[in-house]
């Protein structure tokens, strides 16, 4: 049969499209994962002439069970790929982040931009 010459050739094509793609997207397809368990402060940098960050408490949340997140409002779930964040139900539905560190997250804004938000994991589960 013909069928099996294809096969390898078929293989190889398929290798070749993942590797060809660029770094953020595979950052954003890479391996499926979880955040730390804890409770995570997010704020925005401050100025010179006042506090070094501000505090934003209608954003902090707390990870407690697998892609679960909990907040004031309620709770909800959360998408881990690669190294982007993506609230995918409850009050934070929507926002997204990149990680920046084991328990350090970049706000990305709508544009697709980094924004100025970052939440940092304070300690364990809580």
């Amino acid at each position: 049969m013909t069928i099996k010459p294809i096969l390898p050739s078929a293989i190889l094509l398929i290798a070749c499209s993942f590797t060809a793609m660029p770094a953020s997207s595979q950052d954003r397809m890479g391996r499926l994962g979880t955040l730390p368990h804890g409770f995570y402060v997010c704020s925005l940098p401050g100025d010179a002439g006042g506090a070094a960050w501000i505090d934003l408490p209608d954003k902090n949340f707390t990870i407690s069970n697998a892609s679960t997140y909990r907040n004031a409002e309620g709770a909800g779930t959360y998408l881990l790929t690669g190294k982007r964040v993506t609230f995918t139900g409850g009050p934070l539905k929507g926002m997204r982040f990149d990680r920046t560190g084991k328990s350090k997250l970049q706000w990305i804004a709508n544009d697709g931009k980094p924004g100025r938000i970052r939440c940092v994991r304070r300690g364990g589960s809580g």
